[in-house]
């Protein structure tokens, strides 16, 4: 079995195939280990090309997936192929989006942020994983606007993932990082970055508990990032079938939630149809959403 991360080491592509090779392997729910190999480009983008137009039929192969990659595919920004190319296997966990400042900025809340956005957007220099219309970019352009500024005039720099995007923020080449709490936990925790708010509905539990949402600093911004798998299209059914039992079999045990609490995930279980259903729906929210922005036409 082989786990594809559509992006370099280090992001939330990484973190989901992590996952899912220590639960199945922990669990002895898979006989063989599973390997992980890196496809970085277009954020899952070249991932799903490979999966679908050169393996298609491949039963030993799963792809991780996020909410950003959902975002891609809404924008066409996977070429010709759309949420109904491949077969949605698994979710595994939900993420949320985070924004967050370098360790000395002078920034401590949203609000001061927005202020300093506001006065001069030239002079916050803002980034996150993609380009102009990204996941991240999305996350900065929603704030932009609740603070009263056009999202083009934001000085947004694009990095491949939110590996590099930390990095950056840790080097001073950024002032600002729209990323994932989950992949930013440890930094945060090693007190190399300031996390300022999470975009969820309410505080999460664990890690990032002292961290106040976005909402309640008075800029209503949620952004939950479900974290997950698919396989190629002409999967045989029975293969498919394989996986999903493998995944439920996993998410019914409290290693499993240990393992995805560890990983800064909250819960969020979906396998076979009823993630499809949830897929699809949230693509097509997600196309409105790019209608709105005029990164795709009407």
């Amino acid at each position: 079995p082989e786990c594809i991360v559509g992006a370099k080491p280090g992001g939330g592509f990484d973190l989901t195939c992590k996952l899912a090779q220590q639960s199945l392997q922990d669990l002895k729910i898979m006989k063989e280990p599973m390997r992980a190999t890196y496809m970085p480009g277009g954020i899952g983008a070249v991932a799903m090309n490979t999966v679908v137009a050169q393996r298609a039929a491949d039963p030993n192969v799963i792809v991780a997936f996020s909410g950003g990659s959902l975002l891609n595919i809404a924008q066409g920004k996977f070429g010709k192929w759309t949420e109904n190319d491949v077969r949605w296997v698994a979710a595994v966990g939900t993420d949320y989006g985070s924004i967050s400042v370098g360790k000395n900025a002078p920034w401590k809340t949203l609000g001061e942020l927005a202020a300093a956005i506001k006065a001069d957007p030239a002079k916050v220099p803002m980034g996150g994983g993609g380009t102009v219309g990204s996941q991240d970019w999305t996350k900065a352009a929603l704030f932009a606007k609740k603070v009263g500024v056009d999202p083009k005039a934001m000085r947004w720099v694009s990095f491949e993932g939110n590996g590099e995007a930390t990095t950056a923020l840790m080097g001073g080449h950024i002032a600002v990082m729209f990323g994932d709490v989950s992949a930013d936990e440890s930094q945060l925790e090693a007190g190399n970055i300031r996390m300022i708010a999470v975009l969820a509905d309410k505080r999460l539990i664990g890690k990032t508990a002292a961290v106040a949402t976005a909402k309640e600093q008075g800029f209503d911004i949620q952004w939950p990032i479900i974290r997950g798998f698919y396989t190629g299209p002409k999967v045989a059914d029975a293969d498919y079938k394989t996986w999903q039992d493998a995944f439920r079999k996993m998410q019914g045990t409290k290693e499993f939630a240990e393992l995805r609490a560890q990983r800064g995930l909250q819960p969020f279980d979906l396998t076979g149809p009823e993630l499809d259903a949830f897929v699809k729906k949230q693509v097509g929210e997600y196309r409105k959403q790019a209608e709105e922005f005029g990164l795709v036409k009407k």
